[in-house]
């Protein structure tokens, strides 16, 4: 897993260019309507101490956020004024978190993930500068920190839980807490996504998952 950290930017660029691998970690196709909304997130990678970290969030609690008080990353629905699902990320971390777009260096994206909001989300990876003067939005966000890519990696920091999801039990993944944070849901799987993609072999896991498009 340390050879994640040797990874350089151009490296994981690459690794990301099969936009369509042969295994996808959505949820099963038969739990995706045919009805939902475009959407992205960034997922920043910044290197912290000659490691590897991703940046995350923790939404502000809101009884009008269905995913109020979750870990996720920064990001929202496509706005009409937005030229791509690559424009919709931008915005949205810099609305969030303070990233200004001129920051980011894109680095590619990952296949579409769906939400039980009936959002189609589309994961655009990008490196960070770090340290970086983050402003939150303490409306939408409540803090924003980030986890060792090699930590996200290990199998053992990582398990299956069942949650009813539309009447069918349904293995969701959860991550280990960090620093007092809890990963799971969608965002958890945009992770393991991207880590597959960077090849970590997740054999291991027997997690349903829809057909790769």
């Amino acid at each position: 897993m340390q050879a994640l950290n040797k990874l350089t930017a151009q490296e994981i660029s690459k690794r990301l260019q099969p936009v369509n691998p042969h295994r996808s970690f959505d949820v099963p196709s038969n739990l995706i309507g045919d009805q939902f909304r475009d959407a992205a997130v960034l997922v920043p990678f910044v290197r912290l101490r000659d490691e590897w970290h991703l940046l995350y969030i923790r939404r502000a609690c809101s009884e009008r956020d269905r995913h109020s008080g979750q870990v996720a990353f920064a990001g929202g629905k496509r706005d009409p004024q937005d030229p791509d699902l690559y424009g919709t990320a931008l915005r949205e971390a810099q609305e969030e978190i303070g990233i200004n777009p001129q920051d980011v260096n894109i680095l590619g994206h990952l296949s579409a993930h769906h939400s039980i909001s009936n959002f189609k989300i589309t994961p655009v990876v990008g490196q960070v500068p770090w340290p970086y003067s983050l402003q939150l939005q303490r409306s939408e966000v409540d803090r924003a920190f980030t986890i060792p890519l090699t930590w996200l990696a290990d199998p053992r920091n990582h398990e299956l839980r069942l949650r009813e999801l539309k009447g069918t039990n349904v293995p969701v993944v959860y991550f280990k807490e960090y620093d007092g944070e809890l990963l799971w849901g969608a965002t958890a799987r945009m992770t393991l996504n991207l880590l597959y993609m960077l090849g970590v072999d997740f054999s291991e896991l027997e997690l349903p998952m829809a057909k790769a498009a």
